[in-house]
């Protein structure tokens, strides 16, 4: 089966059902491989900047090593095997619907006016602390997420699962703190690096059609050539900037991390207070730029095939 229509098959498959907690999912496993590959890199080598290296060489080769494997022995079973298989590894590696789907339960607890449940819901998907965050905090903070998680989640992905153990790794190392600031060194770079491209074709995309969408494509081409690069991260602001810019949001900032006060730049202009409904409209816009992303890999695909 050509790869094109196996991943628009696996895009279809997320937007349909997303991450079920009985399905077994290869992320869990390779999140597994990275804490015990950790734990043996720090034993075996003091240095921890080495030894972060180590973890992201050994978690790379036994994901790729373990894909391909599978994928092989699926192939000599049976050709729909295989694809079968293709398509799984494809889908999980995507996270658009449950993107959309935790969101939209953060929305409905501050449409109740339930803004305890809003704030527990909303740090299921940001790094932030969430307990002081009011409605405003809580709908700006659900709505950078959306933004910056659109490369993360769904259209990076679509180059699929080593870049899913990079992206799991960096998840899970990457922080400026005393136990990973050296340890989380490599796959924080090497994810800045996998994310480099996507995040800016992403922007560029989410700036594009946010007119066709009823947003302001003007305001996201202004703030993100303005804002794009205020994030410590070469990466994070990219399409932040955009969806600020196209939904007149103000984000960024200062905020609390693990209970200290962390400064950092603004990104857009606070045209409108941040509202529960900014979250269906970051949602909207990250839909849309989501697919015009699998539109523009499906038709290279094509061009080179013909090539």
């Amino acid at each position: 089966m050509p790869t094109e229509l196996l991943v628009v098959i696996a895009f279809g498959v997320d937007l349909l059902c997303g991450d079920p907690i009985w399905l077994p999912h290869p992320i869990r496993l390779i999140g597994y491989l990275a804490g015990k590959a950790e734990r043996l890199s720090r034993r075996l080598i003091g240095n921890e900047s080495a030894a972060g290296f180590l973890t992201v060489l050994v978690v790379l080769s036994l994901t790729g090593g373990l894909v391909f494997v599978a994928l092989a022995v699926g192939k000599t079973i049976h050709p729909l095997v295989g694809d079968f298989l293709a398509v799984y590894f494809l889908y999980t590696t995507l996270a658009h619907k449950d993107l959309a789907r935790h969101s939209r339960t953060v929305y409905d607890a501050l449409a109740t006016g339930d803004i305890d449940l809003a704030r527990k819901r909303v740090a299921m998907i940001v790094g932030r602390d969430t307990a002081r965050l009011d409605a405003e905090g809580v709908s700006r903070a659900c709505a950078e997420s959306v933004a910056e998680n659109l490369v993360d989640g769904v259209t990076a992905p679509l180059g699929a699962m080593l870049y899913k153990a990079v992206n799991t790794m960096d998840s899970m190392f990457g922080y400026k703190n005393a136990e990973y600031r050296k340890f989380g060194l490599v796959p924080a770079r090497l994810d800045d690096f996998c994310n480099y491209l996507p995040a800016r074709v992403t922007a560029f995309i989410v700036v594009a059609i946010s007119g066709v969408l009823g947003f302001d494509s003007a305001g996201a081409w202004r703030i993100w050539r303005r804002d794009r690069k205020k994030h410590a991260s070469p990466n994070s602001a990219q399409t932040e900037a955009a969806f600020a810019g196209a939904l007149g949001l103000r984000m960024g900032g200062p905020n609390y991390y693990f209970g200290s006060l962390v400064e950092k730049p603004y990104i857009g202009d606070s045209q409108f207070p941040a509202r529960p409904d900014h979250i269906i409209a970051a949602n909207r816009l990250m839909s849309g730029a989501s697919v015009v992303c699998l539109l523009i890999f499906v038709l290279l695909r094509l061009s080179l095939i013909k090539l």
